[in-house]
């Protein structure tokens, strides 16, 4: 199981876990999640609850992932298996994003 914390404008909002290739959870905090002027960090994640499970990485993380040969030569670098999305995400999401999101890793005592 692995998970890495989800920012929106150096906001904490929630954790995002892989616990299996087959099963992902995606969870606002609860103090992100019950402020009413802080937005949902996507419209297919709305805080209308705050747990979302899901049988794959969730599209609006997975296409924060880049393609083609950008992908190739990150994954080289980087040394995470072309197959790895979420291992992907954890190893670029945690600087230059396009947009709001970024991600940074989930400490030992969380």
């Amino acid at each position: 199981m692995r998970s890495i914390r989800i920012y929106r404008n150096d906001e904490f909002a929630g954790i995002l876990t892989e616990e299996n290739r087959k099963s992902y959870v995606f969870q606002y905090t609860e103090d992100y999640f019950f402020d009413i002027n802080k937005p949902a960090i996507s419209l297919t994640l709305p805080k209308t609850q705050r747990e979302y499970r899901s049988s794959y990485l969730f599209p609006f993380f997975f296409n924060m992932l880049s393609e083609g040969v950008n992908k190739t030569l990150q994954t080289l670098r980087l040394k995470v298996d072309p197959e790895d999305s979420f291992g992907l995400l954890m190893a670029t999401a945690q600087f230059d994003t396009i947009g709001p999101i970024t991600t940074r890793p989930l400490s030992d005592e969380e």
